[in-house]
């Protein structure tokens, strides 16, 4: 069998967007993650190299996100019988809330899709990866896997039955982001979320969420500015950010339209108008 592959590589992404817990997210042009990905003649999923993940994560396919996801597909496929390697080069920090799970699911499965000869459109990849992205956060929510795999901004109306949509990216928007040297586990952290919401929270929430998604719509700054606000979950989790509440004022100060935690942390991010001031954003926070 012949041994040429294929390199696939998938962006981190930023979920929640502050007041979109769990149906938001939105994919970065970089960091992401490179798999490569060829058949084997042994009829079995092996992984014959990770790099950048310091030893610390499992070859076991059994363990693993890029093969559980590739498992789901080839069993979906009925191509059980398939022998693929795995070549897993990891490009962004773990626990970091940038989605990394999601990139390397989201890597696998496309490149088990690409040696195939594309049998699915990319669309229909997406509860295949979130097989690998279940394993790896405990939760089922596509806010990372669905923009690594789609692009763009996502909203997840319903994450029991996948319904996404892309949303409009207006031009010239920016991520500043920044990742403190410190990890917080996605388990761990969802653990210490509030179990109820106030009336008045939820009202709240939901205002914003709405202004955000119009502000998008009609590329109105302002009112994606003012709707940057998270008053049920960042409350809780930016007690595990050091200088958190300083991080987020520098941004501002500097010109940002918002900034947040990015997914469940440690990484925050400046949401700006222009490259230059994210730039400057970045160098404030």
């Amino acid at each position: 069998m012949s041994n040429s592959g294929i390199k696939v590589f998938a962006p981190a992404s930023v979920s929640n967007l502050g007041c979109g817990f769990d149906i938001l997210g939105l994919a970065l042009e970089r960091p992401g993650d490179e798999i490569i990905a060829r058949f084997n003649d042994l009829g079995e999923l092996r992984i014959t190299l990770i790099t950048g993940d310091r030893g610390r994560l499992p070859k076991s396919p059994d363990q693993n996100t890029v093969t559980i996801a590739a498992r789901a597909l080839l069993r979906h496929l009925h191509e059980e019988g398939r022998g693929i390697d795995f070549e897993i080069h990891k490009k962004m920090p773990f626990e970091s809330g940038l989605g990394s799970s999601a990139a390397s699911a989201v890597a696998g499965v496309v490149a088990v899709n690409e040696l195939l000869r594309r049998p699915l459109e990319k669309r229909d990849l997406l509860p295949f990866a979130m097989q690998g992205e279940r394993m790896a956060s405990q939760a089922w929510h596509a806010d990372n896997v669905a923009p690594s795999l789609l692009g763009g901004i996502i909203l997840i109306r319903d994450n029991a039955t996948l319904d996404v949509h892309r949303l409009p990216c207006p031009r010239g928007l920016y991520l500043a982001i920044l990742h403190p040297d410190v990890q917080i586990p996605t388990a761990l952290s969802r653990s210490r979320l509030p179990d109820s919401v106030s009336l008045g929270g939820m009202i709240e929430q939901t205002g914003n969420l709405g202004g955000f998604i119009h502000g998008l719509y009609q590329s109105d700054f302002d009112l994606i500015s003012r709707s940057l606000q998270d008053v049920v979950i960042e409350p809780t989790r930016s007690k595990d950010i050091p200088y958190y509440q300083e991080i987020r004022e520098a941004a501002l100060h500097a010109g940002a339209l918002g900034c947040l935690i990015s997914g469940s942390g440690p990484s925050m991010f400046a949401l700006c108008v222009n490259s230059l001031i994210a730039e400057e954003c970045g160098e404030a926070m």
